[in-house]
């Protein structure tokens, strides 16, 4: 992906240690971005070994913020140790950032990470999409935002996709299908405004609460009858990545 001008190389200069990648994460991966939409990268470093092994150890996460001409951006990288520990949880978060098809950095390690993934994901990952389903609907309904609102579908559907399949899919208009039939309509009303409310003529909240709820039930259903263990079976191999780019 094409960054604004100039965003790549402010990341350089401010960034203490390379990187293994970088993609974008946010709106822009769910397919849903605005005019005014935040820039989120999200990303692997790599410590140098001395930072590792020394008394005066790196930092296993780096986050950045600034205001790049009027559109805001964040970034955020983790170690690879650290990243990798995150991969052998539940965590959804990671496998979306690792498998974003919005690459601004790359290198054999990112690809190796990529390859693995198939490994990685277990029908315990359905618990981080219904967890995060349940805190986007509580933020709708304070806001009434339709930010919060389509990140409620957004997770429901990536997951109940994930256990079918096994495969991260992030993109809302690409499981769009999956949803009720007033959801594209929704989500080209979210590209007007990031913090727009809900258009008035969008269902009500009882159909919305309604069709949450249904979408719940089919992750947690998908989640019984997924062919997905229970467990990611690359621990040794991600153990061995680790260990090889330490060692250089």
């Amino acid at each position: 992906m094409n960054l604004p001008e100039g965003m790549a190389d402010r990341l350089a200069a401010d960034h203490p240690y390379p990187r293994a990648f970088l993609t974008v994460s946010g709106a822009h991966l769910y397919g849903f971005p605005s005019r005014d939409s935040d820039v989120d990268l999200r990303g692997v470093h790599l410590l140098p070994l001395e930072e590792i092994v020394g008394l005066d150890t790196g930092e296993e996460t780096v986050t950045l913020m600034w205001d790049h001409a009027g559109v805001e951006a964040d970034a955020v990288t983790h170690d690879l140790a650290k990243f990798c520990a995150l991969l052998l949880r539940r965590n959804g978060y990671v496998l979306e950032q690792l498998m974003s098809p919005l690459v601004v950095a790359t290198s054999p390690v990112h690809a190796e990470l990529r390859s693995l993934v198939p490994g990685l994901v277990t029908f315990n990952h359905a618990h981080h999409y219904l967890g995060f389903a349940r805190s986007q609907w509580k933020l709708f309904e304070q806001s009434r935002e339709l930010k919060p609102l389509l990140y409620t579908f957004r997770v429901l559907l990536t997951g109940v996709h994930l256990m079918r399949t096994g495969e991260v899919e992030a993109d809302l208009t690409r499981l769009a299908g999956d949803g009720p039939r007033y959801l594209p309509e929704l989500i080209e009303a979210k590209r007007a405004a990031e913090h727009g409310a809900l258009p008035r003529d969008a269902p009500d909240t009882s159909r919305l609460q309604d069709d949450i709820a249904a979408l719940t039930a089919l992750l947690e259903d998908e989640r019984d009858r997924s062919a997905l263990p229970e467990a990611p079976a690359n621990r040794r191999a991600l153990h061995d990545l680790v260990v090889r780019v330490r060692l250089g």
